[in-house]
């Protein structure tokens, strides 16, 4: 038997302030006077001041995907279309031998309209394809090498789902937008190595663990992924927890949806606790960047009338039916007001044709929601997964959105507060890579809706301001009842997990400006140190 107790700090149970809990081979065993009397012969950690809390989960992330940004070019960091072709020539020349120089995620406002020109990356590699994924993961920016492999000329016309962007003189411009199109690039790149898969997983453990977090949602598992997924947890190499979306593409979902049962039973059979494979992920728009983001009113721009509606007429209704009755759990993402209707009319239709159920179906983003629509999520019982991170003025929202959705309709995107507080069982997530996944910083904004330099003072839309329990309790409970592991994780209660995290200080004292700030000492699956902050988290 291994006991642990945790003392000399604030422990917040997610629910209440205590200030003791015992661990026992992995399990909350009790807590305060109880923990410590039945502890006494117990290891001892000392929170030294600190404060112990249950471990985050995120609600919608792309861990795969993250970790395979570290093997590529470091685009993510740059600030100008200069320094991401420099660090896509300094990759080539230290790569020689790579066929194609893949990487993410570049900061799709550094161009006009988020357009970028192939003949930029030219410049730095001309012999060899190169593909770069945007910071959304809904663009694609290549050279002239990579679009001539695909096949993509000045008389390729735009696919179903996607758009190729076109120069003046006709001639295909470099940037390609949507699943569609960038499919045409993706279908003749070589696959990464598995050995690589593997050991991205491993990255994106490290990087989520360091953050405080136990719990991912891959929200974006293809045929491929599953089968690393399952060759990383029958070699043991899987750290933290993840439950797998498997994709539902609607131009061919009729064939994919046949085989959802047997990728399931392919995680089932391989039998490790830390993984789960119950969802299916849905895209019902774009994004509104790309002005692929579906609207009930037209764009300002015009230049693409209401977006792009991935499903056509009642497919989607009719998809997320056959899902339901597969017993899978529905995830669907959903940005524009358009696409948030349309989700929410096909789960009411799952709800009408497939009756009652403990099915706690997902909409993840919910970045703009008409009116009308707001009360359904409580009343439909749909988990709104928000990315508080996204409801700041910075150069995305205020370069891209703002201008393709005008003041008045951007001041109502990611309504966090009214869906909460509409009795809507919130959950917060972080789209990483697309977005930072470390939880603090998304508190940091939901709590305050500034950026990172304090702007505006008194936040923007601050009635939509979201109370710090509330939130740390949307980025944990909030996320272990997505993943209908309430009475596992989420919280410290005897019974329960215990998947931890210690922070240096109590965030719900600190200014949400400083929240990014406040140190992870430590996090803990099943009472076993996961990360611990080389200054020194003793057990």
């Amino acid at each position: 038997m291994s006991a642990t107790l945790f003392t000399g700090g604030v422990v917040w149970t997610g629910g209440a302030d205590t200030d003791a809990v015992l661990v026992v081979d992995g399990v909350v065993t009790a807590l305060g006077d109880d923990a410590r009397r039945q502890g006494a012969q117990a290891a001892t950690v000392d929170l030294a001041d600190g404060f112990l809390m249950p471990s985050f989960g995120d609600g919608h992330a792309h861990p795969l995907y993250g970790g395979l940004e570290a093997v590529g070019p470091a685009v993510r960091p740059c600030t100008s279309v200069d320094e991401i072709v420099l660090a896509v020539k300094q990759f080539a020349e230290e790569h020689p031998d790579e066929e194609w120089i893949v990487g993410a995620s570049y900061d799709g406002s550094l161009a006009p309209g988020g357009l970028f020109d192939a003949r930029w990356l030219d410049a730095a590699v001309p012999d060899r394809p190169v593909v770069l994924r945007a910071w959304d993961y809904h663009t694609v920016w290549c050279n002239t090498a990579a679009l001539e492999r695909a096949g993509i000329t000045a008389d390729t016309p735009d696919p179903v789902l996607g758009e190729i962007p076109r120069r003046d003189d006709g001639s295909v411009l470099g940037t390609l937008r949507e699943w569609g199109a960038t499919d045409l690039v993706m279908a003749v790149m070589p696959p990464r190595d598995e050995q690589v898969r593997i050991a991205a997983l491993d990255t994106a453990a490290d990087y989520y663990l360091a953050r405080g977090v136990t719990w991912v949602q891959d929200a974006w598992v293809e045929p491929a992924d599953v089968a690393t997924y399952v060759e990383a947890a029958r070699r043991g190499a899987l750290r933290m927890r993840f439950n797998l979306a498997l994709y539902a593409d609607p131009r061919h979902f009729d064939s994919q949806v046949t085989h959802f049962a047997e990728q399931r039973r392919a995680i089932v059979d391989a039998a490790n606790p830390l993984l789960t494979a119950n969802t299916v992920k849905f895209f019902a728009d774009g994004v509104v960047e790309n002005e692929t983001g579906a609207l009930l009113a037209p764009y300002c721009s015009g230049l693409h009338s209401h977006g792009m509606q991935n499903w056509e007429g009642d497919s989607l209704a009719e998809a997320a039916r056959q899902v339901d009755d597969l017993g899978l759990q529905i995830h669907i993402h959903a940005i524009g007001d358009a696409a948030v209707r349309q989700a929410l009319d096909a789960i009411e239709h799952v709800v009408t044709r497939n009756g009652p159920r403990d099915r706690r179906p997902v909409i993840a983003h919910c970045q703009l929601i008409d009116d009308a629509d707001l009360a359904r999520f409580a009343a439909l019982g749909v988990i709104p997964n928000m990315q508080p991170l996204w409801a700041q003025l910075d150069a995305l929202m205020t370069v891209l959105t703002v201008p393709r959705l005008g003041v008045e309709r951007a001041d109502k995107q990611y309504p966090i507060r009214t869906l909460d507080t509409s009795g809507a069982p919130l959950s917060f997530g972080s789209d990483w890579p697309v977005s930072s996944g470390a939880p603090l910083d998304g508190i940091a904004v939901a709590t305050s809706r500034r950026t990172s330099d304090g702007e505006p003072e008194g936040g923007w839309t601050p009635h939509e301001i979201l109370p710090i329990e509330r939130a740390l309790s949307a980025y944990t409970a909030g996320v272990a009842n997505q993943a209908f592991a309430d009475n596992d994780w989420g919280v410290l209660a005897p019974g329960a997990s215990a998947d931890l995290v210690w922070l240096d200080r109590d965030p719900r004292a600190a200014a949400p400006l400083d929240l990014p700030a406040v140190a992870i000492r430590a996090t803990y699956l099943r009472g076993v140190p996961a990360y611990r902050a080389e200054n020194g988290a003793d057990s």
